[in-house]
Order: structure tokens, then sequence, then C-alpha cells
């Protein structure tokens, strides 16, 4: 049972930091890295608002680690809805022409590893007895 809360507890905070980075650049946008829109109060207003909800999302995976087998669905829900949504509205807003790149590299490797990572800490989960819910 130790390896599979281990397992549960790495992809928790996997998720947890990488949100909390993504929240970061959202709320404090570096010229070069991204578009600079800064000027744009519809923009800032949609950063600040998605950066709140990945906040959020960081909270409730570091609040799952506190129990880690009996809040492992959060894991699950993770991936569905949220990294595949995120995915899929990129496309969505690729195919509308409002989006030139919507998959470089990185935006497809790091929601790749996670959602492997979180979906094989849950069913892993399942493997000792007793723990079967």
């Amino acid at each position: 049972m130790k390896s599979q809360v281990i397992w549960l507890r790495v992809a928790y905070w996997a998720g947890a930091v990488a949100d909390a980075y993504v929240a970061f650049k959202m709320l404090f946008p570096q010229p070069g890295g991204q578009p600079d829109f800064s000027g744009d109060w519809g923009f800032r207003y949609a950063m600040a608002f998605g950066a709140a909800l990945m906040v959020g999302w960081t909270v409730l995976l570091i609040w799952a680690d506190r129990k880690p087998l009996e809040r492992r669905g959060i894991l699950v829900i993770t991936v569905i809805p949220v990294i595949v949504g995120l995915q899929l509205s990129k496309l969505v807003l690729h195919q509308a022409g409002l989006m030139p790149n919507p998959f470089p590299l990185t935006s497809l490797i790091v929601p790749g590893v996670l959602s492997l990572l979180f979906l094989g800490a849950y069913a892993n989960s399942f493997r000792s007895r007793g723990t079967q819910t």
C-alpha cells in the first residue's frame, strides 16, 4: 500500500506544481514568452480569471494529498474534463482561426505526461488489498 500512496502523492504534487507555475505565468506574463496583451483589459481579466482557477486547482490537489487514497478520484477529474477540455479548447480556437499554433511541443508533452501519471497512479492505487472503493 505504501507504493500506491507514494505514486498518488507524486501525482498530486506534480499537478500542484504545474498548476502553480501556470497560474504565476498567467498573472505575470513575460514579454517574449507569450503575446503581450497587457494593455487589453479583456485579456488581462481572462488571464486573472484563469489564474484564480489554476490556484484553486493547485489547492485542491494539495488537499487531495492529505488523504491520498480517499481522494484519488480527483486525479481522474483532473484529466477529464480539465486537461482534455483545455486541449480541446485550443483545438477549437485553432479551427476558428483565433490561435495560430495550438499544440507546440511543450503544450503536448506536459499535459500528456501529467495525464499518464495521474491515470497510472489512480489505477495503481487499487492494487493493494482493502482499498477497493
